[in-house]
């Protein structure tokens, strides 16, 4: 055996790494072997396993992290269109949006579209409003824009209006014009989800080198802010096709991001057979470690969703598809914004439970903000998980003008550990949130809106290393995976980043401006930035 049999491919030393394991253990070094962590330990003990070939990173004291795993993002939707979109994440103000706006136009095209696709609220702007028409005239004049508020409001320019063949001020299907003090249409319009996605098929598709592209550089943003996986519920008009940019980064073994991806219903009166063609060649779990199917939902039949008192007919089509999934040993994600009706969803999984049983198949619930102990007690006994994200950052304060003191326990995250369901924390990026998880994890630790005003009360505030175990350890349950990532310990994937400051001991208004400085995938580097960049 040569002397260097046992080498690391990589180490990281002089650092403090954060295991998630069994307690909190900080640790000096690591070593990754063939993808997977080799060992964990002191500096010395590391040392040892140093050979001409290992890449060595002195990381300066600096924190390690396992890889952050994101349980609900609408990734693979996000990246069709992510290289031809204008981003507004993380625009501090108007006069940055439209900059923005003003640079994607001067590098396109005449008359191309100009899409921001959501992301963003007025709260995150210095001026605490959204841009007027005018504005963003002033900003793109010779383009069709299109400016989309989470699902709730929409912008279009006189061209974009135009291009869709809408006439004058005549709002679109499912609309209606927003009106100033002085009954003027102010050019917004308010929307709901299902009116708005309609509208948005209708823009011009991205090419298929668009989506290669902008999945590449999604992944690569994502790579940035320390994320090595998701859990993607599928959304609206995503059918096959929508899948092979994403399969061929697979195929070519680029992918930088771990993807368990779930199907997502589109069509009203046949979601059973729809998934059962669908699934004929695709079991739960089929895939590998990069790449995987996860199941159904977070849309299992269009009449249950956002349906939150569905009559007999509704509940029974909806039941059968459960039963089919569950026979078939899938996982199914539902999307459920409304707690105090949660109790007629979980009838019908108690129900589903004594015919078929559902304990081991980690189905989840999304969203959830206001659920009940009583319901998360019913979700606990059914091995329900709950899929929580960061929605109260942008609309704690509208929610609080409406519900006063209810907040305090919006979303009640400790309620939930206390009665032992598993959390998964995520954003439903891209559309209604930003991806950024060190955003997501600052409003879990100080329960502030984008606004700065608190909401959630200290009794539902966790610790800052539960918070980051529900962005680990407890999202890789959601794919059956917490036994190979999640943690950094002797064998699990080599999934993890190098922190440009200490998450543990950073005040916490700080610590949503965190980023990666080395993101690791598999034992991979696939993204690094100064001092731990690849010399050109």
């Amino acid at each position: 055996m040569s002397a260097y049999a046992e080498e690391a491919d990589l180490v990281v030393v002089n650092a403090k790494v954060a295991t998630l394991d069994a307690g909190l253990r900080i640790q000096d070094a690591l070593a990754v072997r063939q993808g997977r962590i080799a060992a964990i330990g002191n500096n010395a003990a590391i040392h040892t396993l140093i050979g001409p070939r290992t890449r060595v990173v002195d990381a300066g004291r600096r924190t390690v992290i396992p890889g952050l795993i994101d349980s609900h993002m609408h990734a693979v939707r996000a990246g069709l269109s992510y290289s031809v979109e204008v981003n507004w994440i993380d625009a501090r103000t108007i006069a940055e949006a439209m900059s923005r706006l003003r640079t994607a136009a001067d590098r396109s095209r005449p008359g191309a579209w100009l899409v921001v696709a959501g992301g963003w609220t007025e709260q995150q702007f210095e001026e605490r409003r959204r841009p007027t028409l005018q504005e963003v005239l002033t900003a793109a004049p010779e383009h069709p824009v299109w400016i989309q508020l989470f699902y709730s409001g929409l912008l279009l320019t006189p061209k974009a209006r135009e291009s869709l063949g809408i006439a004058g001020d005549a709002p679109p299907p499912k609309m209606k014009a927003q009106l100033d003090a002085q009954g003027n249409p102010t050019g917004w319009l308010e929307s709901e989800i299902i009116g708005l996605s309609a509208l948005f098929d209708r823009l011009p598709k991205p090419t298929p080198a668009d989506n290669l592209a902008g999945t590449r550089r999604l992944f690569a943003e994502l790579n940035r802010l320390g994320i090595t996986g998701v859990i993607d519920p599928g959304g609206f008009s995503l059918y096959p096709p929508q899948y092979r940019a994403l399969q061929q980064l697979w195929r070519e073994r680029a992918l930088t991001v771990r993807v368990a991806f779930s199907l997502f219903a589109q069509n009203a009166d046949s979601e059973l057979a729809d998934f059962q063609n669908l699934t004929q060649l695709l079991p739960m779990g089929f895939g590998d470690d990069m790449l995987k199917f996860n199941g159904i939902g977070e849309r299992v039949t269009l009449a249950m969703y956002n349906n939150y008192a569905p009559d007999a007919t509704t509940q029974e089509k909806f039941y059968e598809v459960l039963h089919w999934a569950a026979k078939a040993g899938m996982a199914v994600t539902i999307h459920w914004i409304d707690g105090k009706s949660l109790p007629v969803l979980l009838d019908i999984y108690e129900r589903l439970n004594r015919e078929v049983a559902i304990t081991g198949l980690r189905w989840s619930i999304a969203h959830l903000d206001d659920v009940s102990a009583e319901s998360l007690a019913r979700m606990q006994s059914l091995g329900i998980g709950w899929t929580m994200q960061d929605s109260m950052y942008f609309a704690g304060d509208r929610v609080r003008a409406a519900r006063g003191d209810a907040v305090q326990h919006m979303p009640p995250l400790m309620t939930a550990v206390r009665a032992g369901v598993v959390v998964g924390a995520g954003t439903d990026a891209h559309r209604v949130a930003t991806y950024n998880p060190f955003i997501a994890l600052q409003w879990m630790l100080d329960g502030k809106t984008v606004g700065g005003n608190p909401t959630r009360g200290l009794a539902e505030i966790p610790s800052r290393e539960l918070a980051l175990r529900f962005y680990t350890l407890n999202s890789a349950w959601f794919s059956f995976d917490e036994d190979k990532r999640g943690s950094l310990a002797v064998g699990k994937l080599a999934d993890f980043a190098i922190l440009d400051q200490d998450y543990f001991t950073v005040p916490v208004e700080r610590i949503g401006r965190t980023v990666s400085l080395m993101t690791v995938v598999g034992g991979k580097v696939v993204y690094s930035a100064a001092p731990f960049a690849a010399p050109r």
